[in-house]
C-alpha cells in the first residue's frame, strides 16, 4: 500500500470511528467505564454474545469491570442484545476486521475511564475464569501486558493444522523480538489501557500480533498465563482457510517487526 492510500485509509478509519462513537453516545449517554473493561469484538454473534457477556465476572482482581462489546457492522442484532443485559455495545457502520475492531476498543477503554483492557472472544471459546488468572500479573504491577497461551493450559482443538501453527508462529515470535512466546494469537490478553495509545496498530483484522510485536518491541514487560481454549459455541469461524490465514498472519508479523525495527533504530 503507498503511502497516499495508507493516509487515505486512516482517515476512512477515523471516520467510521467517529460514527461509532456518535452511535455509541446517543444509546448510552456519557460513557464512564470501570477501572477493568472487558472488550470483546464482535461480527454476527448473536448466537453466542448473551451467554459471552452474562459469563463475564462482576469484579476482576478486586475491581469493578465494565463490558464493552466493539460490534463490527450491524447486521443481527448483536448490539441489542448486550444492551439488553445492561452492557455497553458499540456499532461500527461498516465491517472493517477484528483488528479495526479491538482499535476502537482500546481507545474507549482509556478514554472513558479504564485503567486495564482485557480482550475476550464473542465466540464462546474462552473461559472468563481465565480473565482474572491473565490480568492479575498487570494489576498487580508485575507485567505490562500479560498474554493468554493454551500451550501452557488446554486447547480442545482438534486442527492439527492450526495447532501446528500457532507452534510455528510462537517459535517465529520469539525469534525475532528475543521474548518467549507460546501462544502470538490468544484472545485473552490483559494490559495497562494507556499502553495501547504508544502503540501502531494499523491491521484490521490480525491485531493480536501487531499489538504483541509492538508492546514487546517497545519494551513493555511481558509475561504469560495458562489458559482453556474451548471450542467454539456455535457459528462459523470468520477466519477463513488455514493455508490463507496463516499466508496473512505471516505477513503481518513480518511488517510488523520489521516497522518496529526501524523505528528502534531510528531512535
Amino acid at each position: 500500500m503507498s503511502a497516499r492510500d495508507e493516509q487515505r485509509q486512516r482517515a476512512l478509519n477515523a471516520l467510521v470511528d467517529e460514527v461509532a462513537l456518535e452511535e455509541m453516545r446517543a444509546a448510552h449517554g456519557e460513557v464512564r467505564l470501570a477501572p477493568v473493561a472487558v472488550v470483546i469484538a464482535a461480527y454476527k454473534e448473536r448466537d453466542n454474545i448473551g451467554d459471552v457477556v452474562s459469563s463475564i465476572p462482576k469484579q476482576l482482581c478486586d475491581l469493578e469491570t465494565s463490558v464493552l462489546v466493539v460490534v463490527d457492522g450491524e447486521e443481527d442484532g448483536t448490539a441489542a442484545i448486550v444492551r439488553d443485559a445492561g452492557h455497553f455495545a458499540v456499532v461500527a457502520p461498516v465491517n472493517r476486521g477484528q483488528g479495526a475492531a479491538l482499535r476502537l476498543g482500546y481507545r474507549i477503554a482509556r478514554e472513558h475511564g479504564a485503567c486495564y483492557v482485557v480482550t475476550a472472544d464473542a465466540d464462546g471459546q474462552t473461559d472468563p475464569n481465565d480473565l482474572e488468572r491473565v490480568l492479575a500479573p498487570v494489576a498487580s504491577g508485575e507485567a505490562d501486558f500479560a498474554n493468554g497461551s493454551r500451550r501452557l493450559g488446554t486447547t480442545h482443538s482438534t486442527g492439527t493444522v492450526r495447532n501446528i501453527g500457532i507452534l510455528v508462529f510462537s517459535v517465529l515470535i520469539t525469534l525475532l523480538t528475543g521474548t518467549k512466546v507460546t501462544d502470538t494469537a490468544n484472545p485473552i490478553r490483559a494490559f495497562r489501557a494507556e499502553l495501547s495509545e504508544g502503540l501502531a496498530l494499523d491491521e484490521p483484522q490480525y491485531q493480536a500480533s501487531e499489538l504483541l510485536i509492538g508492546a514487546i518491541m517497545r519494551g513493555a514487560r511481558y509475561t504469560e498465563r495458562p489458559v482453556t481454549m474451548r471450542r467454539r459455541a456455535s457459528g462459523r469461524s470468520k477466519k477463513g482457510g488455514n493455508l490463507a490465514y496463516g499466508y496473512r498472519y505471516s505477513r503481518v508479523v513480518v511488517h510488523t517487526w520489521w516497522r518496529e525495527a526501524q523505528l528502534r533504530r531510528g531512535r
